[in-house]
């Protein structure tokens, strides 16, 4: 009878188990590193457009330059009154902006633009945001990799993406900071040292420039001898000053064969990008890769947002069913 009464137990036990609803394991945290790229940065509102409406819903954002600024307005709820102003921009109007200062550390001061900005985001602070958010820069004199994890948005952004030269320095803490694409231009190892299981990257600078070889034998040839004969016939010391178009033409005007202070400068910048991103995307790879064809946007084609955003679209249509199987995989 004690045996029956044991195995009766035993088996309503196992019926009870069996009625209880199975627990599902928890989604593990989505991370979210939007990288930078200027004007090719208005694409991380397609990506982001797409994954909400895929119910992907990041719990972890850190944003370089541009993609700090989109990053902030996505956590803010002011995603849809920045995509407004951004398809709204025109050449003319991106002119407007651009407040010269040469009193100062860039060519640009910010002002304009950091007052649009404090329009939307007032004085919002990292710290008190609902989910996670940190913001990269890069402290001038030493190099260092600087994540703002407190203090005013705005002023973090403009740090984010002071691109040297063109933008003034910010001063934050103590330190003199500027574009976080110098050392850490898609900020996947930010976004998993935060707390990410699952980090899902947006590299804006994919197809920029290739991927570069070395030419082992190089040298000049018959064109080098000839610029060197021109240039010995120009005008020499206070002479070549007093020459106002030899100067424009020297400085700022395109010639074949012959890049002018603009060309060199986002050259530099996108061989920059280029290199260090794949780089530390090598040493530090994310579980999804959104890579939008940015290529034939300029660095500075803030006029372009439509055609960012809507390339932003393509490609993270692309990754979502990546995405979901990678969050199956860990759930």
């Amino acid at each position: 009878m004690l045996q029956l009464l044991r195995r009766n137990g035993n088996d309503d036990r196992a019926a009870d188990a069996s009625e209880q609803p199975k627990q599902t394991a928890p989604r593990p945290s989505i991370g979210l590193a939007l990288g930078g790229g200027a004007a090719r940065g208005f694409a991380h509102i397609g990506v982001l457009r797409v994954l909400q409406a895929n119910g992907i819903v990041p719990d972890v954002i850190v944003g370089t330059s541009i993609g700090a600024v989109v990053g902030g307005c996505y956590i803010l709820g002011q995603l849809g009154a920045f995509e407004e102003w951004a398809r709204h921009l025109t050449a003319r109007g991106v002119l407007s902006y651009l407040d010269i200062s040469f009193g100062g550390s860039g060519f640009i001061s910010g002002g304009r633009l950091a007052a649009r900005l404090e329009e939307t985001l007032g004085d919002a602070m990292i710290e008190q945001l609902p989910r996670q958010f940190a913001v990269i820069a890069t402290e001038l004199g030493t190099g260092h990799e600087i994540w703002l994890t407190r203090g005013r948005m705005v002023d973090a952004m403009r740090a984010s993406y002071a691109l040297p030269g063109i933008f003034n320095p910010i001063r934050i803490g103590g330190r003199w900071l500027v574009d976080g694409a110098l050392v850490n231009p898609v900020p996947v190892s930010a976004a998993r040292a935060l707390g990410a299981r699952l980090v899902i990257a947006v590299n804006l600078n994919s197809d920029l420039l290739g991927h570069g070889v070395t030419i082992s034998d190089h040298g000049s040839d018959e064109e080098d001898l000839k610029a060197v004969r021109e240039m010995r016939e120009r005008p020499t010391g206070l002479r070549q000053f007093l020459n106002p178009e030899y100067l424009l033409k020297r400085q700022f005007m395109s010639a074949p064969g012959r890049p002018n202070i603009a060309h060199v400068m986002t050259d530099a910048f996108n061989i920059m990008q280029d290199r260090v991103t794949r780089s530390r995307l090598a040493g530090d790879p994310p579980d999804v890769l959104v890579s939008p064809r940015m290529g034939k946007i300029g660095l500075f084609d803030f006029h372009r947002a439509k055609e960012a955003i809507a390339i932003g679209e393509q490609s993270a249509h692309k990754a979502v069913p990546e995405i979901v199987e990678a969050l199956s995989a860990l759930t």
